[in-house]
């Protein structure tokens, strides 16, 4: 009971440095990881580089595979740039194993009391994101060490001998004994690190290691598979061929490159089982991805015959396209995804407003009818993004990102307000059209120069969203000025048209209505455009 106590403890250490380690270089890398992301082609062998790289970054090849599924799910990755992905974290995740393979315990705690020292006294963003990859490490490292402690009696057991010794003579049931402790701990690398830390106690010979590490592989691929669910069919896709890889991997070696693999480790490392092990990863992987990768389009075809073709899988517009829970495993990226998100919500926002100016110019109801519709949307959109917003306020991000997540909860609403108001004019609209009330040409006139100052400085804070430019800032203002002027002065002018009896007193209640909306539409493009001025500033350092 005491031995699975300490496992449990060490297991736990190992998980949270990983953890901590991932989080330090994954907001080292930044915003870097989603353009690593964005390199994407239909070409595979670019995706088994940005699989490979993205999994050395966040260190999890399961965090990586969720993410993918994630972005198939959410339109922006096809499954042909997936299976690419998808082989090169393979590759990726095998980093974790050759570091656990040293003997790196005696460093540890003085990597933790550096690492915490620095986070305590450093007030610089980027130092602060080292000292957690030191910490993170450190603390790796200490569980790694509980776990090798916690073991040791274990060696003085015939009876686990044995059963390591039934493991080398019956490989399928190797096989599965690996798939199961992967499954349950839900990460390869933590099963890894268990198996390393037997290992380095003479436990298990690495012809007993051999059949677990090839079920770890396929183990890891549960994570995916339990992201899968609910997610659309390109993305259980993706999952499939993240298990069908694997799968075939293990049998290929199995069956015939099962003793190469054993003869290559043991020339490199004779006495150290470990490194063996921790090579026999590595290699299994890279063997697996340069066999496979020429039948990528293989795979891909049979997880089409897998999951087929459904001619509804297309997802409703109403539907956020770039934001997925999966992805929030991966902070930096879901932030990212969220910024086109929000400008996505806004170019709906505009379109309702268009829709409406279409109903008003051509007196036309199934404007008015697309203009509800587009709303209905936003509406959903201003909800979705709000949501994905607070799950991600409680994920791990530095200070500029967690400015960069306020001020986008202030431009949804902004947008979502815009939206309303153009929403507002369109059951004047309607008012206009079932009262058949006519504007003076002249009153029409001015609405359109109002609108189309109120367009255009919408349009404008939208860009500012992701590429802020002082320019633009002052573009901004200058339009929101000559809006509140025209405002003004329109409503002198209409006084003077209704003093003149040149519109009815109906027509010209309706008139102030509309100005006011416009107005206000102003006001909230003014506002996205200081908060994304406070985005920018926040991550120049730029202080008020």
């Amino acid at each position: 009971m005491e031995t699975a106590i300490s496992l449990i403890g060490g297991l736990g250490l190992f998980l949270y440095g990983m953890n901590v380690m991932g989080d330090g270089l994954q907001k080292s890398a930044g915003s870097k990881l989603k353009s690593i992301i964005e390199m994407l082609t239909s070409n595979a062998f670019i995706g088994v580089l940005v699989g490979a790289g993205v999994t050395a970054i966040i260190q999890s090849s399961s965090a990586t595979t969720v993410m993918v599924v994630g972005f198939v799910n959410a339109g922006i990755m096809s499954i042909f740039q997936a299976i690419g992905v998808i082989m090169g974290a393979n590759i990726g995740t095998t980093i974790t194993a050759q570091l656990v393979s040293f003997n790196l315990e005696g460093i540890a705690p003085l990597a933790v009391g550096i690492g915490v020292i620095a986070l305590l006294f450093t007030k610089n963003a980027k130092l602060k994101n080292v000292a957690e990859i030191i910490i993170g490490f450190g603390i790796l490292f200490i569980g790694m060490q509980f776990m090798k402690e916690s073991v040791a009696p274990l060696a003085k057991l015939p009876e686990m001998r044995d059963a390591m010794l039934y493991f080398s003579k019956n490989p399928l049931l190797g096989v599965f004994a690996g798939f199961a402790i992967t499954g349950i701990v839900q990460s390869s690398s933590a099963s890894m690190g268990m198996l390393i830390a037997l290992s380095s106690l003479g436990l298990v010979p690495i012809t007993a290691a051999l059949p677990i590490l090839y079920g770890d592989n396929i183990g890891t691929c549960v994570t995916s598979l339990l992201s899968s669910i609910g997610a659309s069919r390109n993305a259980k896709r993706a999952a499939i061929m993240h298990m069908t890889f694997n799968i075939l991997g293990t049998i290929l070696f199995i069956v015939i490159l099962n003793k190469p693999i054993v003869a290559l480790v043991t020339r490199l490392d004779p006495t150290d089982v470990s490194r063996q092990i921790a090579n026999s990863h590595t290699l299994f992987n890279l063997v697996n991805v340069c066999l496979l990768l020429p039948f990528h389009k293989f795979i891909v075809k049979l997880s089409m015959k897998i999951i087929p073709y459904n001619e509804e899988e297309e997802e409703a517009d109403m539907n956020t396209k770039f934001l997925d829970e999966r992805i929030l495993e991966t902070p930096s990226i879901a932030l990212a995804n969220t910024f086109d998100e929000v400008v996505r919500m806004g170019t709906k926002a505009e379109k309702t407003f268009k829709y409406t100016l279409s109903s008003i110019k051509d007196n036309d109801p199934k404007k008015n009818k697309k203009a509800y519709d587009m709303e209905k949307t936003v509406n959903k959109l201003q909800r979705d993004i709000t949501n994905f917003l607070m799950k991600l306020s409680t994920k791990s991000l530095d200070e500029n990102e967690k400015i960069a997540t306020d001020m986008l909860f202030h431009i949804v609403n902004d947008i979502e307000r815009f939206s309303d108001h153009a929403d507002n004019i369109n059951e004047i609209s309607e008012s206009i059209r079932e009262r058949k009330i006519d504007f003076s040409k002249t009153a029409r006139q001015e609405l359109w120069v109002m609108t189309d100052l109120v367009i255009k400085n919408f349009e404008t804070a939208l860009s500012c969203i992701k590429d802020y430019s002082v320019d633009k800032k002052i573009e901004v203002l200058k339009i929101e000025k000559d809006v509140n002027q025209l405002d003004k002065t329109y409503r002198d002018t209409h006084i003077q048209r209704l003093n003149n009896q040149l519109c009815s007193v109906e027509a010209g209640v309706l008139f102030i209505e509309i100005l006011g909306n416009l107005e206000r539409m102003s006001d909230h493009s003014q506002n996205i455009m200081h908060r994304s001025e406070e985005m920018y500033r926040s991550r120049r350092g730029i202080k008020n």
